[in-house]
């Protein structure tokens, strides 16, 4: 290939991307209707109005800092590691999950797992530093044994270093 054609074909490549980035603004790729005015509505969890950090509020968009994506207050986070009423007996053990951090963006207290078929309340424990967190449990769509995705909020209670992978117990309510 010549020269000449090299510069051809790179600069009609050039011209071709500049011009269908342009077409990003367009109306023409906005979604319309309803559904676009709208978000869809996530139904809440039963009960889920008492859980710790369930108002939370989005991060700010430019959040850097934990503090800055940890939208949870002081009270929030001390209701969530409250030990669980002894009263309604229902705990069950539904068995122990390597951890990561969730997205960081994403508030309130909640854990995503493979030990959970459908959305429930639960507690997670780290034993080794004995804290517990009470969250929202969610299905991963993960197969057993794959692990679980934590919110930053559940992550800082349990006292677990945020680029850790912490064993913990799992507990539905």
């Amino acid at each position: 290939m010549t020269a000449r054609r090299k510069i051809a074909t790179g600069l009609s490549g050039l011209t071709l991307a500049g011009g269908l980035g342009g077409c990003a603004d367009m109306p023409l790729f906005e979604p319309r209707g309803e559904s676009a005015a709208q978000p869809a509505a996530v139904a809440p969890l039963p009960g889920a109005g008492s859980s710790p950090g369930a108002a939370a509020g989005a991060p700010v968009v430019d959040a850097v800092t934990v503090e800055e994506f940890d939208t949870t207050t002081p009270e929030e986070r001390a209701a969530a590691a409250a030990p669980p009423p002894r009263a309604s007996g229902g705990d069950e053990a539904l068995g122990t999950t390597v951890a990561s951090l969730g997205n960081p963006a994403e508030p309130g207290f909640w854990a995503e797992t493979p030990l959970v078929a459908s959305a429930r309340q639960g507690r997670l424990t780290n034993p080794d530093t004995g804290a517990s967190v009470q969250v929202e449990l969610r299905p991963s769509g993960g197969e057993p044994g794959s692990g679980s995705r934590v919110s930053l909020p559940a992550f800082r209670v349990l006292g677990a270093p945020l680029t850790a992978l912490p064993e913990l117990t799992v507990t539905g309510l």
